[in-house]
């Protein structure tokens, strides 16, 4: 698929990607045959639209047309703003309610437990929202949501991770990137890195949602396919946070200390790795490291020698998730599924581009 650096993203940009009915599938440095305009660092671009993608309009999921300036809005975050990633989601959440004058907005943070998400998001709808963005912890679970939502006709739009259900019905549209390919983008870089053979290990994602799924078989598979000398002789979850990717990663070099690769499915846990790479000394380099988000912690880990490649998965979902709600209430369609492009970080860029790292 082809690399897409994005560029452009003001509201008004985000809107007009939308309006071109862009929408389809790529992620990251997704592949996306249409143009970008040149735009502010770091904004999200979307994917170019593939033909027939299925939309949804304010009659088909039911509603009222209203001012989005004026409407009572509730985000939903999962987990605790220490992951930069978080940081960086919920504050580009709240900039841009603030720059739309959006005055009536209710954050809540689950703190990675899925009960206290669930219960934060039925409060929200009880007290009377109009509108729910929501990241959700887990991919499963939400009927009751769905069920309080749907009797009151409240949109939902999930960012960054899937939900199992139903657009246009149970939820209205998923912004986000393509996890299997941000997985198979991961894995060229990693086969890239380490000559196309060798060992290697996944630090796994947090169970129980569709991003460590599919950037799990999207990297199996991509080196199965374009390096099938790698073996991959580990795998064990990390839960998305750096202290655990350490802790495995120390255990990972106790058993299989001529491990030569490393697969982080997001910074953080590949941070945690580094860590335990020195701390078992070996030097910048000897065990390859690739993973998955673009933090400027990473980025720098790349420039200092310690990974090989960083795969982008672009947090900053205020533009385009509220680009998408106006577009909704005003009665236009809305692509059930909205796929943004991100870029890529190796060798050659990483010193460069440190600063549109979040």
């Amino acid at each position: 698929m082809g690399f897409l650096r994005p560029t452009a993203a003001t509201l008004g940009a985000a809107l007009l990607i939308l309006s071109a009915g862009a929408c389809a599938k790529s992620e990251d440095d997704g592949s996306s045959t249409g143009s970008a305009a040149p735009a502010s660092a770091g904004a999200q671009v979307v994917a170019s639209a593939s033909t027939g993608a299925a939309t949804c309009t304010i009659d088909q999921y039911g509603g009222t047309k209203l001012d989005l300036k004026t409407a009572k809005v509730g985000f939903s975050q999962s987990e605790k703003e220490a992951n930069p990633f978080r940081i960086a989601e919920t504050q580009s959440i709240k900039d841009e309610a603030n720059k739309l004058g959006i005055t009536n907005l209710t954050a809540t943070n689950a703190n990675s437990q899925f009960n206290k998400q669930i219960s934060d998001v039925e409060q929200m709808i009880d007290s009377g929202v109009q509108l729910l963005v929501i990241a959700p912890l887990n991919s499963d679970g939400w009927d009751s949501v769905f069920a309080k939502a749907s009797a009151k006709k409240i949109p939902i739009i999930t960012i960054d991770r899937k939900i199992n259900a139903t657009p246009c019905k149970d939820y209205l549209t998923f912004i986000g990137s393509d996890f299997a390919e941000q997985g198979k983008r991961a894995a060229d870089e990693m086969a890239k890195a380490m000559g196309n053979k060798g060992k290697v290990a996944i630090l796994l994602g947090a169970p129980g949602n569709n991003v460590t799924t599919l950037r799990t078989s999207g990297f199996k598979d991509e080196i199965a396919k374009v390096a099938p000398e790698i073996k991959i002789v580990f795998e064990q979850t990390g839960n998305f946070a750096r202290e655990d990717g350490q802790k495995v990663t120390e255990q990972l070099l106790q058993s299989n200390p001529d491990i030569n690769g490393i697969y982080g499915e997001n910074d953080e846990m590949a941070l945690g790795a580094v860590t335990a790479l020195k701390g078992a000394g070996k030097k910048a380099g000897d065990v390859k490291v690739v993973s998955i988000d673009g933090t400027k912690g990473a980025v720098q880990a790349i420039v200092d020698g310690w990974a090989s490649a960083v795969i982008e998965s672009n947090p900053r979902f205020g533009p385009l998730s509220f680009a998408t709600a106006q577009k909704f209430f005003t009665g236009d369609p809305v692509d059930e599924d909205i796929i943004i492009s991100d870029r890529q970080y190796g060798t050659d860029n990483a010193k460069a581009d440190l600063a549109s790292a979040y």
